[in-house]
């Protein structure tokens, strides 16, 4: 298959063929016309400065003579019955009549008889001009006539000429035919390297035609579409990057769902055990052993609450059900359900009452959820502060380094590996997604080795609670 260049130069060349074979035959017969035309014309002008002449004389043969040595013409001189009477170029009378001859006939009618035939006497052939002279003596014709042979000969050269300078036109046109095809090669060649850079996903590479706007333009169509094809390759890649994030985070999930309950269903399954093998086992025991089954259902049950909290809350499932309440009150219930839990701790409230307008019971969750975490990682004493615009909780704990400050609000994030008594790492996240459905936001601060301070401003559900009472 040929190539564009290629079908450029072929096309081109043809076309140039093909105009100089019918630039050569129009030549052909227009100058071929053209010059008997002039032939034509050259014998009726001779003619005409004969007949004065040829009035004024008896002596054909003589004015035949000298007429045709002096204008190299073949001069014939018939009567009006087509006898020839004098003959340049010929024997007379070994001559036929006339008087049938085409140019004779039409000058009998016309004032010059003209036609291009063959002569049977002197085996050539003519242009003869024939015109009709009458005198007060007699009526006769005189005929001039001119060899083709030398008027071709004149045109062949003219129209050698002629050809010779098409056939330079041509190779002027072919080598401007070329050198436009090897311009449109190079354009092509770039537009091909750019492709194969593309295809092998280099978007940053270069495409510069230099000779032809239509491959400009082509090459500006072909950026904007690998542009296009750059940024969604882009956004392919941060897709894929995202199915396997939640991937990873479906195995997490299935990780700590299998550690994290693997303990309390341990507890669970041994306490169960324990009671089912032995039915005579003390009545004290058995109570112990029934709270501690109690215990580890409960701890179960919260985890799957929590977990299908956090789903909900990503998923944009939840809607909150705002109340107005005291935050105090929430607090202190929270404290005392943890008091219950951790009764070797010791937890302390600061603050006084204060309302606002949010959902009660998500509240909770969060203020549960931001204790709890402190009495996990702290030994010490526990410090639940509500002020005018916000809620903090602070500890004496072992801190947070810097560098997991921005991730411990992921989901299954932990500071500690170790520990796995952390509720599947969706405390904190859970929390950053209930307080973003308030319009508000967790805040950190942390000293390693010195403690941690978790809070959260209340600022907008106070606003809220001003706009819900009126």
């Amino acid at each position: 298959m040929l190539r564009i260049h290629q079908l450029f130069f072929l096309n081109v060349l043809g076309l140039f063929v093909a105009a100089l074979f019918v630039a050569s035959l129009i030549s052909y017969f227009s100058l071929k016309s053209m010059i008997i035309h002039e032939g034509e014309e050259r014998l009726i002008e001779n003619i005409n400065l004969l007949e004065p002449l040829l009035t004024s004389t008896n002596d054909f043969d003589r004015f035949v003579a000298q007429a045709s040595g002096k204008t190299f013409l073949r001069v014939t001189i018939i009567d009006e019955n087509g006898t020839v009477i004098a003959e340049s170029d010929a024997d007379k009378t070994t001559m036929e009549s006339h008087l049938g001859r085409v140019e004779v006939m039409h000058a009998m009618t016309e004032p010059f008889g003209v036609s291009v035939r063959y002569s049977k006497t002197v085996k050539t052939d003519f242009i003869y001009v024939a015109h009709k002279i009458i005198t007060p003596e007699r009526t006769f014709y005189i005929r001039l006539a001119m060899s083709l042979d030398g008027v071709m000969k004149h045109f062949y050269a003219l129209w050698i000429q002629l050809v010779g300078a098409f056939s330079v036109l041509i190779v002027i046109a072919l080598i401007i035919a070329y050198n436009i095809s090897k311009k449109a090669r190079y354009d092509i060649l770039q537009i091909t390297r750019y492709l194969d850079e593309v295809s092998a996903k280099n978007y940053r590479a270069i495409i510069k035609p230099k000779y032809f706007r239509e491959f400009l333009q082509i090459s500006i169509l072909l950026k904007n579409l690998v542009k296009k094809l750059h940024n969604r390759d882009k956004q392919k890649r941060k897709h894929t990057a995202k199915l396997r994030l939640i991937n990873k985070q479906q195995n997490d999930i299935l990780s700590a769902i299998s550690h994290e309950f693997k303990n309390p269903i341990a507890a669970i399954m041994g306490y169960a055990e324990t009671l089912h093998d032995d039915i005579n086992i003390d009545p004290k025991i058995r109570q112990k052993f029934l709270d501690k089954i109690l215990t580890n259902t409960h701890r179960v049950a919260l985890m799957l609450d929590r977990l299908a909290l956090s789903v909900k809350l990503e998923n944009n499932d939840l809607s909150i059900k705002p109340t107005t309440f005291d935050i105090a009150n929430i607090c202190l219930d929270s404290i005392s359900i943890l008091q219950v839990k951790y009764p070797e701790r010791s937890i302390r409230f600061e603050g006084s009452s204060k309302e606002i307008f949010a959902d009660k019971t998500m509240l909770e969750l969060v203020i549960t959820n931001l204790i709890d975490n402190a009495l996990k990682y702290s030994e010490e004493e526990v410090s639940v502060i509500l002020t005018e615009d916000a809620v903090r909780i602070a500890d004496k704990g072992i801190g947070i380094a810097p560098n997991e400050l921005d991730k411990i609000t992921s989901k299954f994030y932990r500071v500690q590996k170790n520990r796995w008594d952390n509720s599947m790492g969706l405390g904190l996240s859970i929390v950053s997604y209930i307080l973003k459905l308030h319009d508000s936001a967790l805040t950190i601060e942390s000293i390693q080795g010195v403690g941690s301070t978790f809070g959260f401003s209340l600022v907008s559900m106070i606003d809220k609670k001003g706009k819900s009472k009126k």
